[in-house]
């Protein structure tokens, strides 16, 4: 494809590198909705967690692990872009792909909330 057919912000984002097979780039925008889905899972989960949960939990915790939820689905769906970013720009330039820092910090995250629960749900 010339630089004539793509556009300025494709031309900003993606500046060098031959463009890859259509198949590959399919699959990294499969996994980058992906993400997008599991974001916008934690997002609505903080929402029920607060509209939800008024009685099961002290308003304190309830509201924690709602910000943390809802923090947790913004920084997916940014890292998200960033990671099919970065992948996109590795087949084009033919480098090998970048390591998913996106999966530990989740897991992380994750764990550590359920944690947090599990100890709230036992002192009650």
């Amino acid at each position: 494809m010339s630089d004539d057919e793509r556009g300025a912000l494709t031309r900003r984002l993606l500046p060098d590198g031959v463009e890859p097979d259509p198949r590959f780039t399919l699959a990294n925008e499969r996994t980058f909705l992906a993400w997008v889905r599991t974001a916008l899972a934690f997002i609505a989960g903080g929402i029920a967690v607060e509209a939800f949960t008024g009685d099961l939990f002290p308003t304190a915790i309830r509201q924690i692990l709602a910000i943390l939820l809802l923090v947790l689905g913004m920084l997916l769906a940014g890292g998200a872009a960033v990671r099919w970013l970065n992948v996109e720009r590795a087949m084009r330039r033919k480098n090998p792909l970048p390591v998913p820092l996106i999966v530990p910090i989740v897991s992380l995250v994750s764990a550590v909330a359920a944690g947090a629960l599990a100890l709230v749900i036992a002192n009650l």
